[in-house]
């Protein structure tokens, strides 16, 4: 599949700022320094993007795509990884983002919130 709207989907999000860890060579994508979605390589260089979202929804995903396993190097039961080189659709991503973006907004402040959706 190509996903090459991560990057616009992902920056579109209001306060969302990307960055690149060195270490983990990999771009993160957060909103006031909370990190709702990781796209980089698993062990094996093949290439991922890990997403966070509900115990439950995790559950859901990884039972409906081979290609969605338990978050890679990241807490498994709050986040998934999918492989990029797989076959889950492009709406299902972008669902998966937009529900990591929120999840991790919502964690925020009611103050914060209200700074990043009413600037």
């Amino acid at each position: 599949m190509n996903y090459d709207f991560i990057q616009a989907h992902c920056l579109s999000k209001k306060g969302a700022e990307e960055d690149y860890k060195k270490e983990w060579d990999a771009i993160r994508y957060s909103v006031r320094g909370k990190m709702f979605a990781l796209v980089g390589n698993d062990g094996e260089g093949r290439p991922i993007i890990s997403v966070k979202h509900t115990p439950e929804h995790g559950e859901d995903l990884r039972g409906t795509y081979d290609d969605i396993i338990p978050g890679y190097y990241l807490n498994k039961i709050h986040w998934s990884s999918m492989y990029m080189n797989g076959n889950v659709p492009g709406n299902v991503l972008k669902q998966m983002l937009d529900e990591s973006y929120e999840l991790v907004l919502r964690s925020l402040s009611k103050k914060v919130q209200n700074e990043i959706l009413n600037p």
